[in-house]
């Protein structure tokens, strides 16, 4: 088969295509021939060895496709609802830029109605983690007020579509105008341009002073300081990146004052039976608002298995908005 594996650490021209053995499944897996391969900020950071592959798991890059099944644990497919011929996507710790993938039963998920199997690859790894931080960890209650920092990326017009049918209201954080523009399209009720505008001062003029219920934090950093100041009483902070950086100097009395909670999670070494649960929950409460139209896809650029690279370039860029996609129908 054919895959996208990474030559050696650093710029993303390390990507090449590769032919490799077809995997096989074991016990409570299936085969899945790969229509299309979801690309993510942690793809980036495994091509640059920040992000260490977990034991036992494929060394190509890639944590979502979606596709057919072509052969598996029967029994287990039977159980979860599927079986092979099935469209479906699922989320996986390794192997996604691949023509063919080995995923565990319990987080496949069937391609919604209506989706193309393009589209179906960008969901899991960004509605497992959505589900998982904003709602599990960080408890959002509908009528809430929910930040997103980085609401234009694939993280964050999930957070937006999911925190909107639950409910909520949702203030994002963007860097230009057409991402502020595409926020609000898709539900966002207020956008903050904050490379010219203070986003603590902004949520507060927002707010009335109040602040937010939950914040989703991809930058870490100097930012988790200012991110109490935006936080309502009893806030949940719910950091699931660092790309500002892991230091944080925070002012403790806030948290105690204001009764606020600092969590995070990383989704990729979580055992299976972990992101199973994810995944039902998923299929109850988010997969008929998929189905219904009430989220929809949204997908910025679609590459061809040769132009990974350039897939890596724009994601690094920070240029896009939504998904990044790899379709494998495409030649090269």
């Amino acid at each position: 088969m054919r895959v996208v594996e990474i030559s050696a650490y650093g710029a993303p021209e390390v990507l090449r295509l590769a032919e490799r053995e077809r995997p096989q499944p074991g016990a409570g897996e299936v085969l899945i021939r790969v229509a299309a391969s979801g690309v993510n900020r942690p793809d980036v950071l495994q091509r640059t060895g920040n992000y260490p592959v977990p034991p036992g798991a494929s060394d190509i890059p890639g944590l979502e496709v979606a596709g057919v099944i072509e052969a598996g644990d029967v029994q287990a497919m039977a159980e979860a609802g599927l079986a092979i011929g099935d469209h479906v996507c699922a989320l996986v710790a390794g192997g996604g830029y691949a023509e063919y993938c080995v995923a565990p039963v319990g987080q496949c998920l069937p391609v919604p109605n209506g989706w193309s199997d393009l589209d179906a690859a960008g969901l899991p790894e960004t509605f497992f983690t959505v589900w998982s931080n904003v709602f599990d960890r960080g408890r959002l209650q509908p009528g809430e007020i929910l930040l997103v920092q980085g609401g234009s990326s694939g993280i964050g017009v999930t957070a937006i579509q999911m925190a909107k049918a639950f409910g909520a209201r949702v203030i994002v954080t963007v860097g230009s105008p057409d991402k502020a523009q595409a926020c609000l399209a898709l539900g966002a009720d207020h956008a903050i341009l904050y490379k010219t505008e203070d986003f603590v001062r902004a949520v507060a003029d927002y707010t009335g002073g109040r602040g937010v219920d939950v914040i989703l934090d991809m930058v870490a950093g100097p930012y988790v300081a200012r991110e109490l100041d935006c936080l309502a009483e009893d806030g949940r902070l719910v950091i699931i990146a660092v790309q500002g950086g892991v230091q944080s100097d925070i002012h403790a009395g806030k948290v105690l004052r204001r009764r606020l909670t600092i969590t995070g999670s990383t989704l990729r070494p979580r055992p299976v039976a972990f992101k199973a649960a994810i995944a039902r929950h998923l299929r109850q409460h988010v997969w008929p608002w998929l189905e219904t139209g009430r989220i929809r896809p949204v997908t910025h650029r679609v590459f061809a298995p040769t132009q990974a690279a350039e897939a890596h370039a724009l994601m690094e860029s920070n240029q896009h908005i939504g998904k990044l996609v790899i379709d494998w129908s495409l030649p090269g």
